[in-house]
């Protein structure tokens, strides 16, 4: 299994599985003289960490981040950066019943078809759990985009058949001020009043929802990412993609503009004090592959989640038919609202590797 690194020039490489003794990180190509603590990195994971909401999982991680090694009285010194978090709260034995039954919609049937074995406990290397790793990176990412003016927020954009109906007016601070008020991480109190109930409803169901999380900046500079194989577009989707259960990405207008004519979808070009800029911001900040210096404006689509408490007909790795039913019940029934902080972390890193590649970063 040789794909665990991703990035060029900030690139992280993740480790660990679901049920084993701990999942980590390490950073090579950070820049030196960050001022970096574990408290810090902390915070970052007390946004995905699991046993916070009814509608996510009820295992109890405390996910508190370890640095071993790169840091100096909590400054980085350009050497790789090794960070450790321990697994507290596993519990395989509800997995040793069903370790012979595919799982409709997961991992296990492609993993043991490609290697011969698959590790049961949890999903092992295919869990969710993994993401806290990139959660843990993607704390240093973001510090560093903020010295250099960029910010990011995600929140919840919509789950089932409910969209957020988002204030245009509102500015960045105030749409991230309105997330961290809210229990779902959505900035709509009316959408998340009815999110509530449905959350409630499918809980009941034993059922699980689809959802999609919504990525916004601040500005960015001009300029970022290169045509034709590395552009920012791509960069970001493959980043997204890469999280389990994503099922795709929108940029701006997105499959909206499928329908639309050029004239609706095109960004007008207007000038002020002889700075040519966009009007509007259909293109989601980026046209060509290449930043336009307008906010990102990104909507990641998750699927629901396949680990379900309702018992499902599946087949065993003998053939045979059987009913999967998971005792012990403990995983998100909407992936969305965890999602938003992997969201966050893969987007500040690719956005930090597009800086680095482009010589634009100032520490």
């Amino acid at each position: 299994m040789p794909s665990n690194s991703f990035g060029d020039f900030f690139r992280i490489t993740t480790w660990g599985e679901s049920h084993g003794e701990a999942i980590g990180v390490i950073i090579d190509g950070c820049p030196p003289n960050i001022e970096i603590s574990e408290d810090e990195i902390n915070l970052e994971l007390e946004k995905r960490s699991p046993g916070k909401n009814p509608f996510t999982s009820s295992r109890k991680e405390e996910d508190r981040a370890r640095i071993l090694s790169g840091t100096l009285n909590n400054v980085t010194t350009a050497a790789p950066i090794s960070i450790l978090i321990e697994n507290t709260d596993k519990d395989s034995s509800s997995y040793d019943e069903i370790k012979e039954l595919y799982r409709p919609s997961h991992a296990n049937f492609t993993y043991l078809q490609k290697y011969g074995l698959f590790d049961h406990r949890g999903g092992g290397r295919a869990s969710a759990r993994e993401t806290a790793a990139r959660v843990a990176a993607g704390a240093l990412a973001k510090k560093i985009l903020k010295k250099n003016g960029i910010e990011l927020v995600a929140f919840v954009n919509s789950i089932g058949s409910i969209d957020i109906n988002l204030d245009t007016t509102l500015s960045f601070e105030e749409i991230k001020k309105l997330k961290h008020q809210s229990s779902l991480f959505c900035p709509d109190p009316s959408a998340e009043k009815e999110m509530l109930l449905l959350l409630s409803q499918i809980k009941k169901e034993k059922d699980s929802i689809g959802s999609s999380v919504k990525l916004v900046s601040t500005n960015l500079p001009i300029g970022l990412g290169d045509p034709i194989y590395e552009k920012l577009s791509s960069n970001l989707a493959k980043a997204f993609l890469t999280i389990p259960a994503c099922v795709g990405m929108e940029i701006g207008q997105g499959f909206k503009s499928c329908k639309l004519k050029g004239s609706e979808n095109n960004d007008k070009f207007d000038v002020k004090e002889g700075k040519v800029f966009l009007k509007t911001n259909n293109s989601g900040g980026i046209l060509a592959g290449i930043s336009t210096g307008n906010p990102l404006d990104i909507t990641i689509g998750f699927k629901p989640t396949p680990t379900i408490e309702k018992p499902q007909d599946t087949i065993s790795v003998h053939g045979k038919k059987q009913v999967l039913e998971i005792k012990n019940f403990r995983h998100d029934i909407c992936l969305a609202i965890r999602g938003c902080a992997v969201v966050e972390a893969m987007g500040a890193i690719v956005l930090l590797n597009a800086l680095l590649q482009r010589n634009l970063l100032k520490v």
